[in-house]
């Protein structure tokens, strides 16, 4: 059941492999032939034109100057040729057969390399080549007809606008010629492959000849322009040939524009085949197009099927036959085993006094069954021990668990007030020292600011909005070591009380941040639907939004958008407004939203102290509202603060 079926598909993997490649070298073989019968067609070719170039007539005719125009028409008939033409590279062409299709005078030819080396070399040369339509049609308009193919739309072939194929492949050949006074010129003609079924057919029957292939497959061959069908006998449909089809795009790109050979299972306009291209070169050594010979893959696919059918069906038949044999040999043994392994699942779910109870021992599968009884003898008696050491184990852990609940708690209350106590002496003297440091020197601008205006005299007025902001900025300065002060000791201060819109506090904020928003690049949003009034302090609710709009502007190093808005919100049936500062900057880490209200917590180490939100939260409370904070890192941050409508 295991190892045959392995053997049996490592067999016919490799009779698979073996089997592919035998296709393949034999599509090979095919290729090649075809490929020899290409050669020998341009050799053909060649000697022909270069036969005739040393024909005595010909001689004759140029030596006497006469018409030589009928000679080439009718030896072009005899040869197969489609256009034979005497060339001299000053004059250009001075005789073809057919008759060129132009008006104008005869003109210097093209540079085809084989013409170039017959005329300037003397070497004779045969190659194939790419006509244009207008030089087919200059040559004969019967050519450049039968050149003229519109392409079929084929499935998995490359994208293309072209509609049709106008150019022609020929079997293009030069010999070198010379008259009675030197004068060098070159005999050329040449065979347009463009729908020569003559040419296609020849090359199919030698190379798929009656027999040589299983029933049901056939033999295709097929002449290439670029990736267009010119010349082939694949069917597109009964009894019309896939002329102007193109291969798809896969092999396109391996032969013409990799170079190299195809050999591998290809479709083939409508079905699959085992295929073979290769690269056609022209005279200039491009790759203009490709020779193609296969032949159906399905009834060698078909076959192949049959045998790995045959093979697995002898398998399951052999096998059905065979197994019961060897089970009703190995019942002894697996009864027993089964037995011992009931026992062992009835251990495992609890059963701790099951045991296969084997009387006998006169084999090795009741000694084995013996053997178990008696460890599973010793493991219920370990595990009596366990149990009984588990119990006063827990119990002892839960003594000592409970002591150590009951000193960690202690621990932390002891803790706690320690680092109160160290946090208020603290900020006892920092509360001391910045008011000693600070106050003095506001008095003395207070005093100097109303020296100034006395000293200007009538023009104090004009400048009266710059003193009104300095004495407001002073005296916000004095609030800011008050309000430091009441952060230790918020009950032993209080200040006058009056009702504000926040819309109107905000706007007196903008001024005050003006120089933080000129060093970066930040938009303000504002908007303001608030129509009821706060009950609170100016100076604490204007220190509340400041603090907000500067965390909100350190949010934002690279920039962004502020947005500033005030609303009517009631909250558990109560009245009031609410403020939101929302910025599109890092955002807040989850790990630490909750204690951005700490004091002395801050992320920004060289930029504050840790006190603004802790204040700004105290200021809020005092007043009986609520602050809240949404944030997403990466998306910004919005705070959020509701105050009651005053009464």
């Amino acid at each position: 059941m295991v190892i045959l079926p392995l053997i049996l598909l490592i067999a016919v993997s490799r009779w698979n492999d073996r089997f592919e490649k035998t296709l393949i070298a034999k599509v090979n073989g095919d290729l090649t032939i075809a490929h020899q019968y290409m050669a020998r067609i341009l050799e053909a070719t060649g000697d022909k034109i270069q036969a005739l170039s040393k024909a005595a007539t010909f001689r004759d005719l140029l030596a006497q100057s006469a018409p030589i125009a009928p000679f080439l028409e009718k030896h072009r008939n005899e040869l197969g040729l489609d256009f034979l033409y005497l060339v001299e590279s000053e004059a250009g062409v001075l005789a073809s057969a057919p008759h060129l299709q132009t008006s104008k005078p005869p003109t210097r030819p093209p540079h085809w390399p084989i013409v170039a080396s017959a005329l300037e070399n003397g070497a004779p040369g045969t190659a194939i080549d790419i006509y244009s339509s207008a030089q087919l049609h200059q040559i004969s308009a019967q050519l450049a007809a039968r050149s003229r193919l519109a392409l079929v739309t084929t499935a998995n072939a490359k994208p293309t606008d072209k509609t049709e194929e106008a150019r022609g492949m020929v079997i293009h050949s030069a010999a070198p010629v010379r008259d009675s006074s030197g004068r060098a010129m070159a005999l050329v003609g040449g065979i347009l492959l463009n729908q020569n079924l003559v040419f296609i057919d020849t090359i199919n029957d030698l190379v798929y000849r009656a027999a040589s292939l299983p029933d049901g497959s056939k033999g295709t061959a097929t002449l290439f322009l670029d990736d267009v069908r010119i010349s082939t006998n694949v069917r597109l449909f009964e009894g019309e040939r896939a002329l102007g089809t193109r291969v798809s795009a896969v092999v396109r790109e391996a032969v013409l524009d990799n170079g190299r050979t195809w050999l591998d299972s290809a479709f083939v306009v409508n079905d699959w085949y085992i295929s073979a291209y290769e690269p056609i070169l022209d005279s200039f050594g491009k790759r203009v197009g490709m020779l193609y010979v296969g032949f159906l893959e399905a009834p060698f696919t078909q076959a192949r099927r049959e045998t790995l059918l045959t093979i697995i069906l002898a398998f399951l038949i052999i096998t059905a036959l065979t197994v019961p044999i060897f089970l009703l040999l190995a019942r002894t043994i697996f009864r027993p085993l089964e037995h011992m392994t009931k026992t062992i699942a009835s251990v495992e779910s609890g059963h701790m006094g099951a045991r296969s109870g084997f009387a006998r021992a006169n084999d090795e599968i009741g000694r084995v069954a013996n053997h178990l009884d008696t460890l599973l003898d010793q493991i219920q008696e370990r595990d009596r021990q366990l149990r009984e050491w588990n119990d006063d184990l827990n119990r002892r852990v839960e003594e000592r668990t409970h002591e150590l609940q009951i000193a960690n708690r202690q621990l932390e209350a002891t803790s706690k007030q320690l680092v109160m106590s160290e946090k208020l002496a603290a900020i006892g003297e920092i509360t001391a020292g910045v008011a000693h440091e600070i106050n003095n020197p506001i008095a003395v601008i207070q005093g100097n600011l109303e020296v100034v205006r006395r000293a200007i005299g009538t023009q104090a007025e004009s400048l009266e909005t710059e003193f009104r902001l300095l004495d407001e900025q002073v005296y916000r300065v004095t609030q800011i070591v008050t309000k430091l002060l009441q952060f230790a000791r918020p009950e032993e201060y209080a200040d006058y009380i009056s009702r504000h819109r926040p819309q109107d506090v905000v706007s007196d904020c903008l001024p005050l941040i003006r120089h933080l928003l000129d060093k970066s690049e930040i938009e303000i949003s504002r908007q303001d639907d608030a129509t009821r009034m706060v009950l609170m302090n100016r100076t604490e609710l204007q220190q509340v939004v400041i603090n907000l709009i500067v965390n909100a502007i350190h949010a934002m190093p690279e920039g962004g958008m502020l947005t500033l808005r005030t609303c009517d919100s009631s909250r558990a049936e109560r009245p009031g407004i609410r403020l939101d500062v929302a910025d599109t900057g890092i955002g807040i880490a989850p790990e630490i939203l909750d204690r951005i209200f700490d004091p002395f917590f801050t992320t920004k180490r060289h930029q504050g102290n840790g006190l603004g939100l802790s204040i700004t939260r105290k200021l809020i409370d005092r007043q009986g509202g609520e602050i809240t904070v949404e944030s997403a890192p990466g998306h910004g941050t919005t705070f959020s603060v509701w105050l009651p409508e005053a009464v």
